[in-house]
């Protein structure tokens, strides 16, 4: 068996995991001290002696300290520190008189050596020299991929699987199965069949591919800008807070939604501190933009304001009046002499101009998004630090909270009553129209004449003519 001595990485990514198996290690060192460990002796194989073999009675026995003394053995076989002799297959202790031998701490885990595809290329080749082509069937699918992709090295690892097989068939028999079983657990430990469960760590079954600095940089910004965002929102979160001045659901007291209205006068403390939270959340609240409209009134420039809700009209709007919007948004800000005109940089500017041939919802996007970032960084932050912002802010209310006793509470619950459907609401609606109309008075004049109308435009009829 070929492995080769390769620079080993003992980084922060292996700490945690070497700690673990270090211990694990420590376990297996006493397990194999002479006087109170394990003992050791041959046990017979069919007709071969196997030296310094264990049973798996011996084994549970000696780990009957730990908790789950069967799961603490199995964990060692799983790991490759103790492998099977007979039943190479399934990588657990069985409590019988199964064979097992302690693995050469050449093999050990912590020794980080790097399980490359071409040795275990060589040892398929061996395995299938020996056993004349009768593989395991996850072993003859691996051959024939590797074979397939070492095709240009494959004399190569023939040639050293020869070599080895020629020096196994040197030794004693006892030596070449314990070799034999040795290598084989190496290999279903480091490369178990497809679907096989391994508590093998990532790092010691594969190569460890460390994260970039750059990727590490942005997860960290990530999961900085998470728990701001949610140390933020906190007081402003419906499950997470109480609903002031009363929940309106539980309650039945309109206040909460009459001090919420998007137009309101005075709005609450709570909806004014929101919009200090992003700039998005002023332009998303009616009443926030009313009062940022008024601040860029007084600094000459609402016409940016007044371009972005053009914009945001154009894009939710009906597809019928799309075209007569986008030309008027255009002449209103856009064109040579505008009566609103707005500053924005050339190359934004011929970006709309081409899109207008041929407007769209979203024809005005990158002038928008231009108007949008300039508002950002420039007038947001002096309305912020401005009197119409301090003004709003000393006379927002904070509303009381209103108490419910239990029996009120239950006294609404009974009286509540479930709200109609909208189709029935639009039901009654279309009846009550009907209504309306068969008791109003009839105009004969109007009749007339739409009867007169519909004569004038109707198509003459054809008459077919037969001749005799």
């Amino acid at each position: 068996m070929t492995i080769r001595n390769v620079l080993r990485d003992h980084g922060q990514r292996y700490r945690p995991r070497m700690a673990c198996l270090k211990k694990v290690e420590k376990v297996v060192l006493e397990m194999q001290d002479p006087t109170t460990g394990v003992k050791l002796q041959p046990q017979r194989l069919v007709i071969t002696t196997i030296p310094h073999a264990i049973t798996g009675e011996d084994i549970v026995q000696i780990c009957l300290f730990y908790s789950e003394a069967r799961s603490f053995g199995s964990m060692l076989v799983a790991l490759g520190y103790i492998y099977p002799i007979q039943d190479h297959k399934r990588l657990v202790v069985k409590p019988d008189a199964s064979l097992y031998r302690f693995q050469t701490p050449y093999f050990w885990p912590t020794q980080q050596w790097p399980v490359e595809d071409t040795d275990y290329a060589i040892y398929l080749a061996k395995r299938n020299i020996r056993k004349k082509g009768i593989l395991e069937l996850h072993e003859q699918e691996q051959y024939n991929h590797l074979h397939k992709w070492m095709n240009h090295k494959w004399d190569f690892i023939v040639m050293q699987a020869k070599e080895q097989y020629r020096a196994a068939k040197e030794r004693k028999k006892p030596d070449r199965v314990v070799f034999d079983c040795q290598e084989r657990a190496y290999w279903v430990v480091h490369r178990p069949p497809v679907r096989t469960h391994t508590c093998m760590f990532p790092s010691l079954q594969k190569t460890f591919t460390f994260p970039s600095v750059w990727s590490m940089v942005t997860c960290f910004s990530l999961h900085c800008r998470l728990v701001k965002y949610c140390a933020t929102y906190k007081g402003h979160d419906p499950f997470l807070s109480k609903c002031l001045p009363s929940n309106p659901w539980l309650t039945d007291d309109v206040t909460y939604w009459a001090l919420n209205m998007p137009n309101v006068e005075i709005p609450t403390k709570m909806r004014v501190e929101r919009w200090t939270f992003s700039f998005g959340e002023l332009l998303s609240d009616p009443r926030g933009r009313d009062d940022f409209r008024l601040f860029l009134k007084k600094e000459f420039s609402g016409e940016n304001l007044a371009f972005w809700e053009g914009c945001e009209d154009l894009k939710w709007g009906t597809a019928a009046t799309m075209k007569e919007k986008a030309e008027q948004i255009y002449k209103t800000f856009l064109a040579r002499g505008a009566p609103r005109w707005i500053n924005i940089d050339g190359k934004t500017m011929e970006i709309t101009v081409k899109g207008l041939k041929h407007p769209h919802r979203y024809v005005l996007d990158a002038a928008q998004t231009h108007i949008y970032m300039l508002m950002k960084k420039d007038s947001y932050g002096r309305y912020l630090k401005s009197p119409v912002f301090k003004e709003t802010t000393k006379k927002a209310v904070c509303p009381e909270e209103h108490k419910f006793s239990d029996s009120q509470l239950e006294q609404n619950a009974r009286n509540r009553r479930p709200s109609l459907s909208p189709i029935i609401i639009r039901q009654q609606e279309q009846e009550q129209k009907a209504k309306m109309a068969a008791s109003a008075p009839v105009d004969i004049t109007q009749v007339m004449s739409k009867l007169s109308q519909q004569g004038k435009e109707a198509p003459p009829r054809r008459t077919s003519v037969k001749n005799d």
